[in-house]
């Protein structure tokens, strides 16, 4: 049963956003922490059978969560409902990551590899059906059947579609995790289906120019550099690269010839460039976006309070509550909204827990590589990325965040022998 909620949570991950779109408009609002309540019961119920590990990260984030709603009712914003929003990240879905790393094991997560292979085909026709669609279609409608369209600006009058998602970064996300598990089952050809392979493939090339996302982009190339570095230490896997590289060219040669993947090019090429201008260029888009958040962060956290604004103010749920609008109370990049709302001392803990957590993470995955073990070390490709900075605020992200955590430790266990 465990097993089957933590499948449920990975459903609802992928097809929330559909639910409040187009299935339950009416119902959008509660939908948004429709896996809250599946996260909770699967924490308790793994705790009650003493499967739940004891470790630093978790009494960490935990004791963090718990003081987090008193501070933030008593010295910060006052508004035990914003509270409690913001402190269900520490108590219900960073556990999960636990959960999910006890529960699951190795074959349990290639099976959930190959079963998003499966709906990347599918999710790539339907982003092209967005893309192409003006954003009063059906298609594109927002959350709670909002008519003015879900996608986000991208280019040169194209939108950003959101897939199945509630906002376009659900689309990154789903092929950014979807990447990692192409080049390890291109490099593992034998435990999965050609047919299913080369489809998903297919259709994370179309993706990267139809999300008009420069960060699946630059995701797609770390996964890259991952296997590269994976191959460079076993080269017995290179026949199988060498064979992958030829199957993606002859994809990308099929696809340049089609009108669709053209125009996507040209858009996505048009983003790209107006972006970088903007940002600096790679070193903007790359150092300034991922490093500079970060020091930005620091060197504000001594103008705070010291228990900061309050747990949960920082994200859009609770922007709504406490001000009627949606507006970014306290900071967009993650590390200051943690710091922001939750002061120097605990915010800067939090940080650190999550860096802890990713390094020790990191190293079992290289163990794991020098092994001969591909799995780990290509999931943390993605997961390096998402884990210490993922904007655990936005409940598609924090999703994503919690699931690969979850899978890459449950990749490094061993299948259950019968």
């Amino acid at each position: 049963m465990l097993r089957y909620g933590i499948w449920a949570y990975l459903l609802l991950l992928i097809f929330e956003g559909a639910l409040r779109k187009w299935v339950f408009p009416s119902l959008a609002t509660p939908l948004l922490v429709i896996r809250d309540p599946l996260a909770l019961w699967l924490v308790i119920s793994t705790w009650q059978r003493g499967l739940l590990p004891a470790n630093l990260y978790l009494a960490g984030m935990t004791t963090i969560g718990v003081v987090g709603i008193f501070t933030a009712s008593l010295l910060g914003h006052g508004n035990i409902l914003v509270a409690l929003y913001g402190a269900r990240i520490f108590l219900c879905h960073f556990p999960l990551i636990f959960v999910i790393g006890r529960i699951f094991n190795r074959e349990d997560v290639e099976k959930l590899g190959e079963f998003l292979l499966w709906i990347a085909i599918p999710m790539a026709v339907l982003i092209a059906l967005q893309f192409y669609s003006p954003q009063s279609a059906w298609v594109n409608r927002g959350i709670g059947g909002d008519m003015e369209g879900a996608g986000f600006s991208g280019a040169m009058g194209y939108f950003r579609p959101p897939g199945t998602f509630s906002f376009t970064n659900g689309t990154t996300l789903f092929f950014g995790l979807v990447a990692s598990y192409i080049f390890y089952f291109w490099t593992n050809p034998s435990n999965i289906n050609r047919i299913i392979l080369i489809g998903a493939t297919m259709g994370l090339l179309l993706a990267i120019p139809l999300s008009i996302s420069r960060s699946l982009f630059f995701q797609v190339v770390v996964s890259l550099l991952f296997t590269i570095i994976a191959i460079s230490r076993k080269p017995k896997y290179l026949t199988q690269l060498i064979i992958a590289c030829f199957g993606i060219t002859a994809l990308m040669a099929s696809l340049s010839q089609t009108a669709l993947f053209q125009t996507a090019t040209e858009v996505f090429t048009a983003r790209f460039d107006s972006a970088n201008k903007v940002e600096g260029g790679l070193e903007g888009v790359l150092i300034d976006r991922y490093l500079g958040g970060m020091v930005g962060a620091l060197n504000t956290s001594s103008e705070l309070p010291f228990f900061g604004h309050g747990i949960g103010m920082g994200t859009n749920v609770g922007s709504k509550l406490l001000t009627e609008g949606f507006a970014f109370l306290i900071s967009e990049g993650e590390w200051g909204r943690l710091i922001g709302e939750l002061g120097a001392f605990m915010g800067i803990t939090v940080i650190f827990l999550r860096l802890g957590l990713c390094m020790k993470v990191a190293l079992a995955c290289y163990h794991k590589l020098t092994q001969g073990d591909l799995l780990p070390w290509l999931l943390l490709s993605f997961g390096l990325l998402i884990l210490p900075q993922g904007q655990w605020a936005q409940p598609t992200s924090l999703g994503f965040c919690t699931l690969v955590a979850g899978i890459i430790i449950a990749s490094l266990r061993a299948p259950d022998k019968d």
